[in-house]
């Protein structure tokens, strides 16, 4: 019985390896470099590398924003208020023709430049949690279901893996490829199992609306706003279609600012802005704690008057909150964000390591009995793991190649950055099946070569290289992504060179 168990776990393990290992690789890699989702734009916006002022502009200098989001019928106004990691006013607006975002200077209040990109917080980030594939949230589902497989993956490994902490202490380097890279996943599996499993479970919790959806739809109704009143305390009043004026809004948030014994608000947000009865929100900032912050005071937009004040939430919302702000860490720890961009890495080799176990494994019995498996899934593999290298990194070079306002066909600049991405990633793979037994080397040699060269023409385009860089704290996050890049290169070198080196014995 023992043995049949075993041999169940050992054939989920590897072909759900085999069938989701791309897409996990791929969830992996975007989810861990958004842990520096902001630092990564700073780096491909330029305009925005700025120092934070120790005293930003008052918020009441932007109401002229505000008016002329009201003159487009913009169901809200937001800003977001400069940080460390954001130096700048970061307004939005949904009209009926579409959003609209703008960066402010935090000194001036003038405009800055159209980044005409989505950088890390707008690209990089969702392609973690949706893969941008928006329609009827098919990409949620995707990625919850390869969250499903991970936790099924994590489980019967443990399992099948009788000496796994045995062989935790062998790395066998020297050994044959099979058995180094066997000790590889097994070294990357059990230093990473506990935050792989958490991180993991913690994603598909976030998504409990999206997964779980009857649940509340039941209950409710499917009245979402009796949902959110009840269960986030969420304020809300209809509009009274008369146009109104707007108090202070700094104001405002010095008074929310003594509710909160003096904590700073991370955004403030006018509901229908221009009404009668628009509603000023004010949220606090949370970069201070794992939960996930819940504190709004919401005030009367004409008269200044606190109309509700959210502090706190009930138990069951309040653990949700610390879970979603565990996988989100949107709180300000270096140490700790390290650590979480360290794991996940871990997590992307252990994937690959797992792809290319049951590639050499299997290597020399599909070349015997004429079979093509190998050579499928090697180069969904290559393309999985190198080849999203390539497009991540085209998408870097070709953000410092395009000049501003570019367009093509009708698409804007942001636009073609990510058509870049997405074409490369693709050719990847195609070049990995049309190239095997020299894919991996090749594409090892492009990252090699990309990495530096987007390092090249940040210098080349903006005059900061590493010695500016590094001497000024404020630009310390583009010197940070450009040290990266250059250490990617590097590696990549060496297992190009550690490659061509195996190539006659394998």
């Amino acid at each position: 019985m023992e043995q049949t168990f075993r041999g169940a776990m050992g054939w989920l393990h590897t072909w759900t390896g085999v069938v989701l290992g791309g897409l996990l690789f791929a969830i992996f890699w975007m989810g861990t470099l958004s842990v520096f989702d902001r630092e990564i734009d700073r780096w491909m916006m330029p305009a925005t590398r700025l120092a934070l002022p120790e005293h930003p502009l008052p918020l009441d200098t932007l109401q002229p924003l505000i008016q002329e989001s009201a003159a487009a019928r913009a169901s809200f106004w937001s800003v977001l208020l400069p940080t460390d990691r954001m130096p700048m006013f970061r307004v939005a607006w949904r009209t009926p023709s579409g959003p609209v975002v703008r960066y402010l200077d935090p000194v001036t209040g003038a405009s800055l430049p159209d980044p005409g990109t989505l950088a890390g917080t707008q690209f990089l980030y969702p392609f973690h949690y949706n893969l941008h594939i928006r329609f009827a949230q098919l990409g949620s589902w995707l990625v919850g279901f390869a969250g499903m497989a991970m936790l099924a993956l994590c489980v019967s490994g443990v399992v099948i893996h009788r000496k796994l902490f045995a062989d935790f202490f062998a790395f066998r380097i020297d050994r044959k490829p099979r058995r180094s890279i066997l000790d590889l996943h097994n070294v990357a599996g059990v230093l990473g199992l506990p935050f792989h499993i958490a991180i993991t479970l913690s994603g598909l919790i976030i998504f409990y609306s999206v997964y779980f959806a009857a649940v509340w739809q039941v209950a409710y109704q499917g009245d979402w706003r009796a949902f959110g009143a009840e269960a986030f305390d969420l304020f809300d009043r209809a509009k009274a279609n008369k146009p109104g004026t707007l108090a202070s809004l700094d104001e405002m948030v010095t008074r929310a600012r003594e509710g909160w014994e003096g904590d700073v608000p991370r955004f403030v947000t006018v509901r229908n802005p221009g009404d009668a009865a628009a509603v000023v929100q004010v949220s606090r900032a949370n970069d201070d704690r794992v939960r996930a912050a819940a504190d709004v005071a919401s005030f009367d937009a004409t008269t200044g008057q606190l109309l509700h004040q959210r502090l706190g939430a009930q138990p069951v919302v309040t653990a949700s909150r610390f879970i979603s702000g565990f996988h989100l860490i949107q709180f300000r720890h270096w140490t700790l964000r390290w650590l979480y961009f360290g794991l996940g890495l871990l997590g992307c080799v252990l994937i690959a390591t797992g792809a290319l176990f049951w590639l050499e494994s299997r290597r020399r019995r599909h070349a015997h009995l004429g079979l093509r498996g190998v050579r499928i899934v090697e180069g969904l593999t290559v393309g999985s793991v190198a080849g999203i290298h390539v497009a991540t990194l085209a998408f870097f070079v070709v953000n410092r190649l395009l000049p501003p306002g570019a367009a093509f066909l009708g698409h804007g600049r942001a636009a073609l950055e990510i058509w870049t991405f997405y074409l490369v990633w693709l050719a990847t793979f195609a070049h990995a099946w049309s190239r095997p037994g020299h894919a991996w080397v090749e594409q090892l040699g492009m990252i090699a070569t990309l990495a530096p060269a987007a390092v090249l023409l940040n210098w080349m385009t903006t005059g900061h290289h590493l010695g500016h860089t590094l001497g000024l704290r404020h630009l310390w996050p583009v010197g940070g992504m450009d040290l990266m890049l250059l250490l990617v290169a590097a590696l990549a070198s060496g297992a190009a060179l550690q490659l061509r080196r195996r190539k006659p014995a394998a």
